[in-house]
């Protein structure tokens, strides 16, 4: 039951909160375990190296669902603290500006977009020594996300902590990308690494929109198409494809009846619903209801 309240809750959630709480829940879960491995005697478990993209490319090769993982975990409370800190600031500029399915797809593909540099760099770059821990969490992402939105509004005016007037976004950006290098020692060449491949997907990005292409659409038609698979295994048995199950005549009759005009409180849901999320957000009724009223 908890678990089920758990979940409906999590449901309910706006998306950027969605993004938020699962890499809560995932330092929370790696921190259980890393206590409950301490208590039991055995310190050798490292969590990280089965949720982190290695820097060698023969454990990606074995470990080839870190690429997706790691973008969610993290283990020190200072590094989720400010990733997610920032992640809260910069997603509600995005949202300003883009959707919500966008914003899931553009925090996933600049964390795909981190580790490919991430080990792409020690592959190819003189690097004298491999890293021993593995990379881990939400900073590619989160870099994804603010270059993206400071190349499409880089005029964007802001209020920012302690600052009376309001300045443009891109400088904002800006000092953060300066600070991307700050880092000293050979511990921060893999962040360095993945910041810069995040950094890239967001350029790209807002680049592209700015010319009205969306270079997310492939990778929502990948989420959709896997929500459309999960829908076919979660429907009751003998329901058919639509969704609709027919009890006697009476199901048939109502099936089979001209459907009524929708109302304008309905159609302006809808549009708020369109314009909040995009379109593919809508469901097939919903979307039915927009064609209906598109004939009139």
């Amino acid at each position: 039951m908890i678990i089920n309240d758990l979940y409906r809750k999590f449901a309910s959630c706006h998306v950027l909160w969605r993004l938020i709480l699962l890499n809560v829940g995932a330092i929370v879960l790696l921190r259980l375990v890393w206590i409950v491995s301490e208590m039991c005697g055995s310190p050798a478990v490292n969590l990280l190296q089965w949720v982190g993209v290695p820097s060698q490319g023969d454990l990606l090769f074995s470990r080839p669902w870190t690429p997706l993982t790691y973008m969610f975990a993290h283990f020190s409370l200072i590094h989720i603290f400010v990733n997610m800190l920032w992640l809260y600031w910069v997603g509600k500029l995005f949202l300003h500006y883009f959707n919500t399915k966008q914003l899931v797809a553009l925090y996933v593909l600049g964390g795909l977009g981190g580790a490919l540099i991430y080990v792409g760099g020690y592959a190819l770059l003189p690097i004298s020594n491999a890293l021993s821990t593995p990379l881990i969490g939400a900073s590619a992402s989160v870099f994804a996300i603010a270059l993206a939105i400071a190349v499409y509004a880089p005029n964007h005016k802001i209020r920012f902590f302690f600052f009376i007037e309001p300045f443009s976004l891109k400088w904002l950006v800006a000092v953060m990308v300066v600070m991307m290098f700050l880092g000293n020692g050979t511990e921060m060449v893999g962040s360095h690494l993945a910041h810069l491949g995040g950094a890239i997907v967001g350029v790209l990005y807002g680049w592209q929109m700015q010319k009205g292409h969306d270079i997310t659409v492939w990778l929502n038609q990948c989420f959709d198409a896997i929500a459309n698979m999960a829908n076919r295994f979660k429907r009751a048995p003998g329901q058919p494809i639509g969704g609709t199950k027919f009890r006697g005549s009476a199901s048939a009759s109502s099936a089979s009846s001209p459907r009524q005009a929708p109302s304008e409180q309905e159609i302006d849901i809808i549009l708020a619903k369109l314009k909040r999320s995009g379109y593919g957000a809508l469901t097939e009724h919903e979307k039915s209801i927009l064609f209906q009223a598109s004939q009139k």
